[in-house]
């Protein structure tokens, strides 16, 4: 038995145990599929690095599903968007040795093509099919996807027939990357980052300080160097770096610091043109009277800032090993912290992290408005939680995150940014959703949008879609419906709710909660008709109906 794969066959065990209800919502009480999809559900947390709860609703598996186990799609961000799709195949064999199928190779190449083209049929599991028509929806109107086929497996990469077949259909495609997941990547992800010690060529001089109790330095290093150290420790600098690095193809930063490496002339301006690197360690050290070129002595390091970067870096110097690179420099920043300074890590990374998108959370945690909503959410029963966290089964607990995308929807009246711009939450959207947000206004929010959420997934393998299409596209639409007719129950305004009226319309909802939901699917569907009249209307045109915010001028008066 391969070691790896004993270790992953065991977590798989507890995965079926601790997360039974998720797995067997698809699998049943078929033990082998519940332990296919249990490492399914594995791979999909650690590849986006994700709680097992939130995999779980990404989860596409059962019949029907155009060879795809899981979807997740993101946000748009300069009119593109990136797909990234999960098939797995596991084997009771635990030896290691099998190639990941070719059939499924086959599914995920016609997937893709199915993807591109948005006419093209095929029979979709409820699960999957409105993914996939809100997806193409997004490329008929313009949007250009990036698409990562993540192929799983307890075994080794598919064979050569499977990666001959890859090339034809899509090798020539910059918007296609493939990548291999299995046993040995996964475990290798889990363990604890080992300690690197190693050295660093510095050239001129470097500033280098004591501030607030700590060691800090402040030089430029050559690509080149970085290149060599990831060479030599591979992604072990970068902490469990499989889910981080972006690529070449599918991230356009990494790809615009990889043209400018690739051109002789821009390269000579690098310095100016990066971020740079951020990285701590347990101890630097280095020969403070020889004035500058100092060899940097580094102890127990990592990245923690700009591993796109040193990754794209490191890439880029392997597709031009005869340029030549020896006045390309890139700034970096060293911080010497101890094992107690945690906290302030994360805080770095989440504060230097402006290369590519961050979550802005843990830099408005501190707000005075997010201590305040603490306070107040805390009185009537409930924790809030201002920074991120990865997982929660406490019903009592109040995301920050699932807060803004909630009253945003229900309270502001703008369901369309509440989905489609979470990145803008905690940025431009910050003051509109929290200035004047009280707690009961929160938490009410929230629950609504929780009993929504739960209501949609429950609809997905049901006939309710049958007669309402419209409700996997909408549970935002309906939350704020939802949050509407509950306040003109009650004859009050946003403003009248607080902490006064809380109880009174919290037991109002635990009672009538799914007659104001009944409510609001009747409401949007006479939106829908007066908008579009009786005529059909596909399901890309509904995703992109609630994407776009068609109805909120008749809901409004409605």
């Amino acid at each position: 038995m391969d070691i790896n794969a004993g270790i992953i066959d065991q977590r798989l065990t507890g995965i079926m145990q601790e997360h039974a209800e998720i797995i067997q919502r698809i699998a049943k009480n078929d033990l082998v599929k519940q332990r296919s999809l249990s490492f399914v559900l594995l791979c999909v947390s650690v590849f986006l690095d994700i709680s097992l709860a939130s995999a779980g609703d990404l989860l596409t598996e059962g019949g029907n599903d155009a060879g795809v186990d899981a979807l997740h799609f993101g946000e748009v961000e300069e009119g593109e968007f990136t797909i990234t799709l999960f098939q797995g195949k596991y084997k009771k064999d635990l030896s290691g040795e099998a190639n990941f199928p070719e059939n499924g190779v086959k599914d995920a190449i016609q997937t893709v093509m199915t993807l591109f083209d948005p006419h093209k049929q095929i029979q979709m599991n409820p699960y999957l099919k409105p993914k996939i028509e809100e997806i193409r929806s997004l490329i008929q109107d313009g949007y250009i996807p990036n698409i990562r086929i993540i192929l799983c497996n307890n075994g080794k990469k598919w064979n050569q027939q499977a990666e001959t077949w890859i090339q034809q259909e899509l090798g020539g495609s910059e918007q296609v990357e493939w990548v291999h997941l299995n046993h040995a990547t996964i475990v290798s992800a889990l363990q604890h980052t080992k300690s690197i010690n190693d050295s660093i060529q510095l050239h001129g001089k470097a500033i280098i300080e004591d501030f607030n109790f700590r060691r800090v330095l402040i030089g430029k290093v050559l690509v080149s160097e970085i290149a060599h150290l990831f060479d030599k420790h591979h992604d072990q600098l970068l902490e469990r770096n499989i889910r981080k690095y972006l690529g070449l193809r599918t991230n356009r930063v990494n790809s615009a610091i990889h043209d400018t490496l690739s051109d002789t002339e821009k390269r000579k301006d690098f310095y100016f043109l990066n971020n740079g690197i951020t990285m701590i360690c347990r101890k630097f050290s280095h020969n403070a009277l020889q004035g500058e070129h100092y060899r940097l002595r580094i102890e127990d390091a990592q990245v923690i800032n700009g591993g796109q970067t040193c990754k794209t870096i490191q890439q880029s110097l392997k597709s031009t090993l005869l340029d030549d690179f020896s006045n390309t420099f890139v700034l970096l920043r060293v911080y010497e912290l101890e094992d107690k300074d945690q906290a302030f890590v994360q805080d770095i990374t989440y504060a230097t992290n402006s290369q590519n998108p961050v979550d802005l959370r843990d830099l408005r945690s501190n707000d005075p408005l997010q201590k305040q909503l603490e306070i107040g959410i805390q009185d009537l029963g409930y924790t809030y939680k201002r920074q991120r966290e990865d997982s929660f089964s406490d019903s009592h607990m109040i995301l920050s995150s699932v807060t803004a995308e909630a009253v945003l929807a229900i309270f502001r009246k703008k369901p369309h940014q509440a989905k489609f711009l979470r990145r803008e939450h905690f940025g431009k959207l910050y003051d509109e959703i929290f200035r004047e947000l009280n707690a009961a206004q929160a938490v009410l929010a929230v629950l609504i949008f929780r009993f929504v959420e739960n209501a949609r997934k429950r609809t997905e393998n049901s006939n309710a879609t049958a007669d309402y299409p419209f409700l996997p596209y909408a549970s935002h639409y309906l939350a704020m419906l939802l949050g509407k007719i509950m306040l003109r129950q009650h004859n009050f305004s946003i403003q009248q709710l607080n902490h006064q009226n809380f109880r009174q319309l919290l037991t109002d909802f635990n009672e009538n909660g799914h007659h104001y939901l009944t409510q609001a699917i009747l409401e949007c569907n006479k939106a829908l008709i007066g908008l579009y009249g009786s005529r059909p209307i596909s399901l890309q045109q509904l995703s992109a109906t609630f994407r776009r915010g068609d109805l909120l001028n008749i809901l409004e008066n409605s």
